[in-house]
């Protein structure tokens, strides 16, 4: 399995992406990304991946990846349409530098999901894990 690393161009918070996301999903079914570059992993990608969202500046959200297929911009010419799962689905915020496209992030590197009980932990347990590791190692907790 392989997932997409893609940084949210507009929208400023995830609330924003889910809004315009939802636009588009009942303007133009299916919703969908469209990119200049085909993804050559193809296989790869439709094998559970997902497109993780960097918002504004912070990877905090993915979508599972439905389908790659042949697209058309407004003028016509020919792009990729990543098919999107319309779910944002929260992760564990990191911090990502700006890059242009998208890149490949192998599943291994990719942030764990915020599971309902996290999201709902309050305190020390709301703390992202690399966080909470890094102050028990500083011996702040």
């Amino acid at each position: 399995m392989l997932h997409l690393l893609k940084l949210s161009v507009g929208p400023k918070t995830v609330a924003q992406l889910r809004a315009i996301q939802a636009l588009r999903a009942k303007a133009e079914p299916p919703l969908r990304h469209q990119t200049r570059m085909v993804p050559k992993r193809r296989e790869e990608i439709l094998d559970g991946g997902s497109i993780y969202w960097v918002v504004g500046g912070f990877v905090q959200v993915r979508q599972r990846i439905l389908d790659l297929i042949e697209d058309r911009w407004d003028d016509g010419t020919t792009c990729c349409g990543i098919v999107l799962d319309p779910e944002l689905v929260p992760v564990e915020a990191r911090s990502v530098k700006a890059f242009q496209g998208w890149r490949y992030l192998d599943a291994a590197d990719a942030p764990p999901d915020v599971t309902a009980a996290k999201a709902g932990a309050t305190g020390i347990e709301a703390l992202p894990a690399h966080l909470r590791a890094a102050l028990r190692e500083a011996c702040l907790i």
